[in-house]
This record gives C-alpha cells, structure tokens and sequence, in this order.
C-alpha cells in the first residue's frame, strides 16, 4: 500500500508540510510506504478548460512545461492521497487550486481517482481552514474517492514555520487521521 501526500505550500519546511509529516509517519509506523511531494514550490499552471484530458482519457493533460502529469502518474500508483494546503486570504493556496483543477479532470476523464482513499490537511493562522478544508474534500468526493476523518477537523493552527509542533490538539488530530487512513486502507486494498 502507498499513500502519497501533496503540499500546497511554497514555504520550505513550513507548517502545511510540517502537518501532512505527522500524517504520513502514522502510516509508516502501520507499514504504509507513503511519498510527500512539496508541488507548493512547483509552477503548477492553470487549468485551460480545452477539454483535450476528456477526449483523449490517457490521463495526461496537454500542458506540458509542469509536473501536474509526473504528480498524476504518482496518483495512479498509490491507494491513497492527501492534500494539504495553507490558508491563504481564507481559502487555499493558489497552488492548490490549480493542482486540483487541472488533476481533477485529468484523473476524472480517466476515472483514476475512483475509490481510492483522500484526507485533506488545512493549516491557519486565524480563520478560512474550514472553507479550505471542504474545498479539498470538494474535490476527493467529485473524483469519487472515499474520505476519510479523524477526532475533529483535520486543521492546525500557526502562521510562523514550526507553530503547528506547538498545536498540541493539532498534532493529536494528524494522529488520528494517519491511523485512521491506514485502518481503512488495510480493509478495502
């Protein structure tokens, strides 16, 4: 079993990836390979709308000159996928955005994403993690993929790298959502 992780922050060892390594080192310790890919720092361009993925069904997006087409044949290797964004002006990063736009209907022309497991990770200062949050599922439950939860809401608090390690509720909640994953991996893979 593999789960692969996507961070949508650009910050370099920030709070989103910070959050999304508590995650995947619950699925280790259950025997999960798991792969974190930091795509925030990537150019991720915008979705063309050409519809070109929809009539060709290879899972491939015609935009080439990104990795959106190396982070979709990633996708089809693992059972399950976690996305983590920051909180950026109340919703996620822009990163994210076009990541799930342009993956969402590369994977969805293929039905590629269908009944493999998704968590979303949302990390805020203030306000926003929830809207980005239901942004995220938005996308896993579009792509007919099975979400799973955890004791609460799957959202950290800090701003400054390295708050969440003091987000002591936070880090309980990345725990429970890292044993659940992997509890309901080992049942449907």
């Amino acid at each position: 079993m593999k789960v692969i992780a996507f961070n949508g922050s650009p910050r370099e060892n920030g709070n989103t990836q910070r959050a999304l390594r508590m995650v995947l080192d619950e699925l280790e310790k259950e025997g999960i390979e798991t792969e974190l890919v930091d795509m925030g720092k990537e150019p991720v361009a915008p979705c063309e709308a050409c519809g070109v993925c929809r009539k060709t069904r290879d899972g491939k997006c015609k935009i080439t000159d990104d990795r959106v087409n190396e982070f979709v044949a990633k996708i089809a290797l693992a059972d399950g996928v976690i996305i983590g964004s920051p909180v950026y002006y109340g919703t996620m990063s822009a990163q994210t955005k076009a990541f799930i736009d342009r993956v969402g209907y590369v994977c969805g022309a293929s039905g590629l994403l269908r009944r493999k497991v998704g968590a979303a990770v949302a990390v805020n200062r203030r306000a926003g993690a929830l809207a980005t949050f239901q942004e995220i599922n938005n996308f896993f439950l579009i792509a007919e993929m099975i979400v799973v939860g955890s004791s609460y809401w799957n959202v950290l608090v800090g701003r400054e790298k390295g708050d969440v390690d003091s987000d002591e509720e936070g880090k309980r909640i990345m725990g429970d959502l890292g044993r659940n994953m992997a509890w309901l991996l080992k049942r449907i893979v």
